[in-house]
């Protein structure tokens, strides 16, 4: 039985991915962090469902020491690297910790599998925010970035960390470029899941109003489900690579937001307010990506529409609500 570790694991794309690899019969091991451990009623409510088939190590992306305990313990064959300081915004707020964390957490992860299980399979979770304002659309492979945030920076050291390691030390390591990716598991501070749950919440008059930033950013939103998939896909050939995941279509905010609020019969434009508060001090117009490779080589391809996938988000929150409303 192959065995995988997931950084990360509590978040959208590492409870997807923990039941994609139970299902394909791996054990799959996961690191928290101990106040995960402490309060799972609320820090590990994604992977709830699976908590007796998941093996949980308390470890930090800040600790050195116990990121190398973990994996000499476990001695995983897949180790998938998902764990970030995630939020783009977040990032401008915060630029230390997101360098730090992210940055450092991956050297120390690399370091640890090269010195402990060099035969390992190594994944990390670049991102399309790598490319930044980059001219060029859409992107692939072999686009040039230009971050945009110390997000992207952090996700584009990670990214040559990770070529780094594999093409010095010979490590199997993979860089999946996945563009935006969202679900009903998605983070309440992300702006999809913001539309989806502010818009149930005025359906059913728990609010009054929706406050948004930049509605003209366009992006390529998949689903998460799926784009994990492409994860476990990069590991499997002999050969390391790079693979840029995406459906190759891009929507505005503000198409989301309408597309979210239409499915509720409510008119947007009653309850928006634009709140330059939230506009990025530099934000990143058009994303996109092209993921021919990603296609031709893994044969890996996105399942779920634009339109389907806003639906799914709106009623999942609308159950979510409705049954907390009750």
């Amino acid at each position: 039985m192959k065995k995988a570790l997931i950084t990360g694991i509590t978040g959208q794309d590492g409870s997807y991915l923990s039941e994609l690899l139970l299902d394909k019969g791996y054990e799959v091991h996961g690191i928290v962090r101990r106040v995960a451990i402490e309060d799972p009623e609320h820090r590990l409510w994604r992977i709830r469902h699976l908590i007796n088939r998941l093996q949980l190590h308390a470890a930090s992306l800040e600790s050195y020491p116990s990121l190398f305990n973990v994996i000499n313990r476990v001695k995983p064959d897949e180790i998938y690297h998902l764990a970030a300081q995630s939020y783009v915004s977040y990032s401008f707020e915060d630029e230390f910790s997101t360098l730090g964390i992210n940055i450092n957490g991956t050297h120390f992860l690399l370091a640890a599998v090269r010195e402990l299980v060099p035969e390992a399979r190594f994944y990390f979770a670049a991102s399309s925010e790598m490319f930044g304002n980059t001219g060029a659309t859409p992107q692939n492979e072999t686009t040039p970035f230009n971050p945009r945030s110390a997000y992207g920076i952090s996700k584009l050291a990670g990214y040559h960390l990770t070529r780094n390691y594999r093409e010095a030390y010979r490590l199997h390591a993979s860089c999946g470029i996945l563009y935006n990716h969202e679900s009903p598991r998605r983070g309440f501070e992300f702006v999809t899941r913001k539309i989806t749950s502010q818009a149930v919440r005025i359906k059913l008059g728990l609010a009054q109003e929706i406050r948004l930033g930049n509605l003209e950013a366009r992006r390529d939103w998949g689903h998460a489900r799926h784009y994990v998939e492409a994860m476990w896909m990069m590991l499997q050939p002999e050969k390391p690579d790079e693979f840029v995941v995406a459906t190759g279509q891009a929507h505005s905010v503000r198409e989301f937001l309408e597309a979210a609020f239409r499915q509720l019969n409510l008119d947007p434009y009653r309850y928006l307010v634009v709140d330059p508060n939230l506009v990025r001090p530099s934000d990143v117009d058009h994303l996109v990506g092209n993921s021919s490779k990603a296609r031709s080589v893994l044969g890996w391809t996105p399942r779920t529409s634009f339109d389907d996938l806003v639906n799914e988000m709106v009623e999942a929150d609308l159950k979510f609500y409705s049954e907390r409303n009750v």
